[in-house]
């Protein structure tokens, strides 16, 4: 998403034309300004509406990747917090029964609930040993909770900035006349005299 490319959606404004000046074979790259996108303009349909930028742009290519992403977070979020409101109703239902004195090994209480298969109280070191695990099992969904939302809002934040940079890499010159070549060279050098090397060169 850092790296914004032009998508095959975003082909009907390009155009390749005869060049009047070379042969029938060559051709020139030209690109319909009048058809690039506005960067904030991406943006703030971005913000309205997540993957609304990239459509904008018509980098369609991209939506599979937003909506996974928040997908992937809303799960998440909804995952943790489930676990993290079980363990915490858990332990203020175990800590008002320890109070009460009234703890039992009833399938219908909150704390048993949530206790391994085939566990009892007494096989997870008793009612406060519990009570305690309860408590820090509460303290790790709720950072992994939080953790989660943050995810989130990267996500979002991402996917506003991809809009934005694609939007105004959109007349990026990425014409077809780039290449790359391997020859060979004569340096000469006062002291060393002439010595062959290879050279590397790239072409725009």
């Amino acid at each position: 998403m850092l790296v914004p490319v032009l998508a095959k959606a975003q082909q009907d404004s390009i155009h390749y034309i005869p060049d009047t000046v070379a042969t029938d074979a060559d051709y020139k790259y030209v690109i319909d300004l009048t058809k690039k996108p506005d960067a904030i303009k991406a943006v703030w349909l971005g913000a309205i509406f997540p993957g609304a930028g990239q459509m904008y742009n018509r980098s369609f290519w991209k939506l599979p990747i937003v909506y996974g992403a928040f997908m992937g977070c809303g799960y998440a979020i909804s995952w943790t917090s489930n676990r993290y409101l079980s363990y915490k109703t858990a332990y203020l239902d175990l800590y008002n029964d320890i109070q009460a004195g009234t703890v039992t090994e009833d399938d219908s209480k909150t704390y048993i609930a949530v206790l391994p298969d085939g566990y009892t109280l007494d096989a997870v070191g008793g009612q406060n040993t519990w009570q305690n695990t309860l408590k820090n099992q509460q303290s790790i969904y709720r950072r992994y909770r939080d953790y989660s939302i943050l995810a989130t809002v990267v996500v979002y934040a991402l996917s506003l900035i991809d809009a934005y940079v694609d939007a105004q890499l959109f007349d990026y010159d990425i014409s077809p006349d780039l290449s790359i070549n391997l020859e060979p060279q004569i340096n000469y050098d006062p002291q060393y005299k002439q010595s062959a090397e290879l050279k590397l060169a790239i072409q725009f």
